[in-house]
């Protein structure tokens, strides 16, 4: 259940719909990163991590991050 920030982002979306019985596994990004892709990174303090409120999946994909870590780039 290796996965960057930004499926974790989504899984954090979805386990904490009210409707949602089968969450998937969540944790904090540094249990698997140096640095996540995302800001803010996934924090789990006291085995809780705070739900973002407003719009979209709460998290912001950080750009430079994701530059520094891709290996290859294609543009079609």
């Amino acid at each position: 259940m290796l996965e960057s920030g930004i499926g974790r982002a989504h899984n954090i979306a979805l386990s904490s719909l009210s409707n949602f019985i089968i969450p998937g596994d969540v944790s904090a990004s540094a249990r698997y990163w140096e640095k996540d892709i995302i800001d803010p990174e996934v924090i789990v303090k006291d085995g809780v991590i705070d739900v973002p409120q407003g719009k979209g999946i709460g998290y912001e994909l950080n750009r430079n991050e994701l530059e520094r870590v891709t290996i290859a780039k294609e543009v079609y």
